[in-house]
């Protein structure tokens, strides 16, 4: 009688560990990827802000004092599954201007906004991989019902590496407008019509200007 409640005591011990332990990864995770979004809003400004760097007009710039962004929200941080394509062919992705980069689809993203469920494709630019650092570069354009509205018409950009798991995180505070959003001498790639999420997104960077 004694054993049996020892290791009814011992597995709830252990029980309790476990859901502490679960608790405090998923807190620090999120902590992470908050502190991620603020340092991510930082560096645009400061980016933005630097002549050397910044997509901006030489006219606009001149009077710069930062992007306009939507609060930082955890709703908008999720954990996704990653599911990697395979034999995918490489296609001409569609742009602002007449240049048709080439592009390959290299995996799916599913994962739940608010009880809904959703999928975005993940993209490898062919050209872009061969440069030092790149390698393992991930491109994920995304358009949402706040196109057009609080955000940008033409949709948003977040940048990714290949994962190195099943489950990935996707952090929509990190979400960009492309740089034609800012400068009609920028080509931008046109965000494919399945990337296209049935909710608003608001979150990342909103729209520059009407």
């Amino acid at each position: 009688m004694l054993e049996k409640l020892y290791i009814f005591v011992k597995n709830q011990t252990m029980y309790k560990i476990l859901i502490a332990l679960f608790c405090w990864t998923t807190f620090y995770a999120q902590t992470n990827e908050i502190q991620k979004a603020a340092d991510f809003q930082k560096n645009m400004n400061a980016s933005f802000a630097d002549a050397d760097k910044s997509p901006l007009l030489e006219e606009v710039l001149k009077s710069f004092e930062g992007l306009d962004f939507f609060p930082i929200l955890e709703e908008f941080i999720v954990k996704a599954k990653f599911i990697r394509s395979k034999k995918e062919k490489p296609f001409q992705m569609k742009t602002t201007t007449e240049r048709t980069p080439m592009y390959k689809k290299f995996g799916e993203l599913h994962f739940e906004i608010n009880g809904q469920k959703m999928q975005l494709n993940v993209y490898q630019n062919l050209e872009l991989i061969q440069k030092p650092g790149f390698k393992d570069y991930l491109f994920l354009p995304f358009s949402d019902v706040s196109c057009g509205k609080e955000s940008y018409i033409g949709g948003r950009y977040i940048d990714m590496r290949i994962p190195t798991s099943k489950e990935v995180i996707v952090n929509f505070n990190l979400a960009y407008n492309p740089y034609c959003a800012y400068n009609y001498k920028y080509s931008c790639p046109i965000v494919p019509l399945e990337n296209d999420l049935p909710i608003a997104i608001l979150a990342g960077v909103k729209k520059y200007h009407d």
